[in-house]
């Protein structure tokens, strides 16, 4: 398929495994901060189901990559991965690929109702004109060594305990029945999901039966304040190697809540329960509640050499109807 202007000599097709090394080409070691995901996912995006991995050509070359998973029962696409190699951007290409994944969903998923998708920058004008906003989360962003990671939850177990006074804050890891069972009750979707919405790792998923295969295959760790009506669900994703450093790891932790305590004490629950694994040089992103945002990053100072990897962002997801 061609497009017109800059970009009338690209073709599509859908990826395949050999395709690795020339996507691993349009990911610069910079891009996301050093946090690309890219070369850990791309043959786990090629199996999964659901999942549609496209690729635009010039000449043979790979220059654009975009990604497609179907959820909510097949009646929406998550856009994600969006890369264009450095040289070419600005010239039209991710525009015209994703017109060209929105062309192939209505030919052969003419289910496929909406398309969701995140991003980490306030959206252009342009964009929301065509977008409604979903939800909204802020982000606390840590790194440290991680041999100082226990004398960082040390200090914010200490500190917790000071502010709990008389409570004493505990919190639930859940089995994935336990999941399936909560996170799908009223109170949860109602009370604690921004905007209605599961919010795992930069995908958005309704609070539907279908889904929860989706979250399954993600080898999440989820805890709570306490197992019945609980004032903070959270979630956190398994590390994984990122370019920023050749040790670093990466992991997110979202945390459904309106209460900093429940928040602080979740926060602190995720972090304990990877002590034992981690190595190396960690990222951590924390995904809260704006408002909550404030309180979160406070009881994060500290004197353990955990510093802050950027200061407040946010997280957008935006959904168009198809």
């Amino acid at each position: 398929m061609s497009a017109a202007g800059d970009v009338c000599d690209v073709e599509y097709s859908l990826a395949e495994e050999q395709d690795f090394q020339q996507v691993l080409n349009i990911c610069s070691s910079e891009a996301f901060d050093g946090l690309d995901y890219m070369a850990v996912t791309f043959h786990r995006w090629l199996q999964e189901p659901g999942r549609l991995v496209f690729l635009a050509r010039m000449n043979d070359r790979v220059v654009a990559l975009e990604s497609a998973l179907l959820v909510d029962g097949g009646q929406t696409a998550v856009f994600q991965g969006l890369r264009v190699v450095p040289d070419l951007r600005g010239r039209g290409i991710a525009g015209a690929l994703q017109k060209h994944v929105t062309d192939y969903l209505h030919r052969h998923y003419p289910q496929v109702s909406a398309v969701r998708l995140s991003r980490g920058v306030q959206p252009p004008p342009r964009t929301l004109s065509k977008y409604r906003l979903v939800a909204k989360e802020a982000i606390v962003s840590l790194c440290c060594e991680a041999v100082n990671l226990r004398a960082f939850v040390a200090e914010l177990r200490t500190r917790l305990q000071s502010q709990a006074q008389s409570h004493s804050y505990h919190t639930v890891t859940l089995n994935q029945q336990q999941v399936e069972t909560l996170i799908l009750t009223d109170h949860v979707v109602s009370n604690l999901l921004p905007g209605k919405t599961i919010i795992n790792d930069w995908e958005p998923l309704k609070p539907m039966e279908p889904n929860l295969e989706v979250l399954r295959r993600r080898g999440l760790t989820w805890i709570v304040d306490r197992e019945l009506e609980p004032s903070a669900v959270s979630l956190c994703t398994t590390p994984y190697p990122v370019p920023y450093r050749h040790d670093a790891v990466h992991f997110n932790i979202n945390i459904f809540s309106r209460s900093v305590a429940s928040v602080c004490s979740v926060f602190l629950a995720q972090l304990e329960a990877l002590l034992p694994s981690l190595h190396g040089y960690l990222i951590f992103h924390t995904y809260v509640d704006p408002e909550l945002w404030p309180g979160l990053h406070q009881f994060c100072q500290n004197k353990a050499n955990v510093c802050f990897f950027k200061d407040y962002w946010e997280e957008v997801i935006l959904e168009m109807d198809l």
